[in-house]
């Protein structure tokens, strides 16, 4: 965990060595205000609380984490720094588990510097603040599950927009699959368990239950199972491609 840690401390700061992280990070802010205030209806709908905030989280992460994760993996590999890396005294594991807790904690810190939306609810109305709570853990693991597709995706090749192009493709298919008119599109001939199967498949459906408040086990462990599949992945990848 040392060596996993001074990996992450490495990777974590090189997001602020250039304007990456500012240009991410205002991005995300605003766009996230833009969407929750105006096309979310925030004060139209009456309700003191974050949904029209929470709603949106899929489908902004499906765009812009590839675009953070594409360079994770395909940088190093087309400077050639990836070899110096890995000749370092460190396992492919504690390689692929540094990079990924560093994105991910670098998602966690645009998370948590939306605080002032939830300052503004509670000043607002006496919303739940447990149920919120809950929605920022579903997205922060949402957020995770992108990351790990996107980390897989680029460790594929040396191009960062085939990366990108690759990765934002996988995720929308596990976004869409619980959108209702993907879902719409089976219902009319398919049975009754395709259709829960296929939406069951899709991040949009244990994000939803995981903001309402329901810390339910099963969508705690589809998360988990997406990232670590997609890492064991990422892993092997890197292992099988690290000469090239």
């Amino acid at each position: 965990m040392h060596i996993t840690g001074l990996i992450f401390k490495r990777e974590f700061w090189s997001y602020f060595s250039t304007p990456l992280a500012s240009v991410f990070l205002i991005i995300f802010l605003v766009l996230t205000g833009v969407l929750t205030f105006f096309l979310g209806g925030f004060f139209g709908h009456g309700q003191a609380d974050l949904q029209s905030f929470f709603f949106f989280h899929p489908w902004m992460y499906l765009f812009f984490i590839p675009a953070m994760t594409m360079r994770l993996w395909a940088e190093e590999r087309k400077s050639g720094t990836i070899e110096h890396f890995l000749t370092l005294p460190i396992t492919m594991t504690q390689a692929v588990l540094g990079k990924f807790l560093a994105a991910w904690m670098f998602v966690g810190l645009a998370l948590v510097l939306t605080f002032p939306i939830w300052l503004t609810v509670n000043y607002l109305g006496n919303p739940d603040n447990g149920i919120i709570l809950a929605g920022y853990i579903g997205s922060f693991l949402m957020a995770g599950a992108y990351i790990a597709i996107g980390a897989c995706c680029s460790s594929f090749t040396k191009n960062q927009v085939i990366a990108f192009i690759v990765s934002a493709a996988i995720a929308f298919m596990f976004t869409a699959t619980g959108a209702s008119v993907f879902l719409n599109f089976f219902s009319g001939w398919a049975p009754d368990w395709l259709v829960s199967s296929v939406s069951n498949l899709s991040f949009i459906t244990h994000f939803n239950s995981i903001s309402r408040g329901v810390l339910d086990v099963s969508d705690l462990i589809f998360f988990i199972s997406i990232i670590t599949g997609f890492l064991f992945i990422n892993t092997l990848v890197v292992d099988l491609k690290k000469a090239e």
